[in-house]
């Protein structure tokens, strides 16, 4: 998959990797790219940098009606869709007490609604008619979290898990159909999400900028690898947690003690 010339959207465009990927696909070529989130002031902000093969559109991702308008909108204008980059999501920590329990009925439904089940959405629009011409691709932003669960943040490890799991059965359904899946797990990146959290376990590796970030990205997604991970750190991770899952999750209980006592947070 490759971005020159390609029609794309961009969901969670307004800021941090959304906004990091338009730039980088503008830069590299793309045809046009739809900068869109519920934050309508900043996708247009991000638009109007970026040039005139960049259009800005308000899109609330659980909104199913608004989804299938945004890509009907997009591709009237633009053409059919080369690219749907799935890339919002949002986060809950475990304060005040930090218990795996501590989140409410309301922020599980929405991390849910918008970590998980926007991508289903997303899929319900573009999909058929990448079927149909037996080209595209459908990329979905999860989390090295959820490969590897973070610390503090119940909720997030457990829909970005999910999120890795749909997206394994996208690739695995429908790669016979001609459509390039992939799925971007990250540690931390430069974003409002992580804003503050440089001392935190996700950072222990250091976090990278969004530029870094969107390079790498562009460089795996064209060598066509479907489990897309900026920081080389994650695959060993991921290794040594498949290798031993009992030692594994010991060793994560170790890393909580020892950020709760170097920070006074269990995250």
């Amino acid at each position: 998959m490759d971005v020159t010339g390609k029609n794309i959207i961009v969901t969670g465009g307004a800021s941090g990797i959304g906004t990091a990927l338009v730039e980088k696909f503008a830069a590299e070529g793309a045809k046009n790219i739809a900068v869109a989130d519920l934050n309508f002031e900043g996708a247009q902000a991000v638009a109007d940098r970026v040039g005139a093969c960049a259009i800005a559109y308000k899109l609330d991702v659980t909104d199913e009606a608004g989804v299938q308008q945004v890509a009907d909108a997009f591709e009237a204008k633009a053409g059919p869709l080369d690219l749907y980059f799935s890339n919002a999501g949002i986060i809950f920590s475990d304060a005040p007490d930090w218990t795996s329990i501590s989140q409410t009925n309301e922020q599980w439904q929405k991390v849910w609604e918008v970590n998980v089940f926007s991508h289903v959405l997303a899929c319900r629009a573009v999909l058929p008619g990448m079927i149909k011409r037996g080209a595209g691709g459908i990329i979905l932003t999860a989390s090295a979290a959820g490969l590897l669960s973070a610390i503090g943040d119940a909720s997030y490890s457990a829909t970005k898990h999910a999120a890795v799991g749909f997206a394994e059965s996208l690739a695995i359904t429908h790669g016979d159909d001609g459509i390039y899946v992939g799925v971007l797990c990250p540690q931390a990146v430069e974003s409002k999400m992580t804003a503050g959290m440089e001392d935190s376990a996700a950072g222990l590796d250091g976090v990278l900028t969004g530029e870094e970030l969107a390079s790498r990205v562009l460089t795996q997604m064209r060598e066509g690898r479907f489990m897309i991970r900026p920081h080389a750190s994650v695959e060993e991770y991921f290794r040594h947690k498949a290798m031993d899952y009992d030692r594994w999750v010991g060793g994560m209980r170790k890393l909580r003690r020892e950020q709760a006592e170097k920070t006074g947070l269990p995250i």
